[in-house]
């Protein structure tokens, strides 16, 4: 009869290994989704944007685009100019134009629908990074079909 002793080492690689494949590790992973956000480097409020996605556990990266270039990017993806605003995002295939709540963005990743992505047009007051809530005027978030089309996905009414 062979008698195994099993070493305080093996323990410690087969729980580092156990957690490491663990769904709550995935778990945690999904739970900070990453955008990429092209924006004017100028823009205070689409900076003021980014910041609030960041305190919501957003991973957040931008790239520096402008006038024509930032116009024909937003264009080429789907977004119609009716729906255009400062800044654009692109997270796991949406696109996500102006001042999105971050609440409607993680809705939307949840849901899936098959869709451009959000977006608020213009620069809306109270919109997040355009002023406080508490002063916000009625906006909308639309939900931008890929036939350009949109429907409203958020009402947000005047503070």
């Amino acid at each position: 009869m062979t008698h195994e002793t099993i070493s305080r080492r093996a323990i410690l690689v087969g729980a580092t290994a156990l957690v490491a494949t663990s769904p709550l590790r995935t778990s945690a992973q999904t739970s900070r989704p990453a955008i990429h956000v092209m924006k004017d480097p100028n823009c205070g409020c689409c900076s003021a944007w980014i910041e609030i996605l960041e305190n919501d556990g957003f991973v957040v990266t931008t790239e520096a685009s402008a006038g024509t270039l930032l116009m024909r990017y937003k264009l080429d993806n789907g977004i119609p100019q009716e729906m255009v605003s400062c800044h654009t995002g692109r997270i796991e295939g949406y696109m996500i134009e102006g001042h999105v709540p971050a609440a409607d963005i993680r809705r939307l990743l949840v849901e899936r629908p098959d869709a451009v992505g959000l977006a608020v047009p213009g620069m809306p007051y109270g919109s997040p990074g355009m002023g406080p809530e508490s002063e916000r005027e009625a906006y909308v978030v639309h939900l931008v079909n890929r036939d350009g089309t949109t429907q409203p996905f958020t009402n947000y009414l005047a503070a």
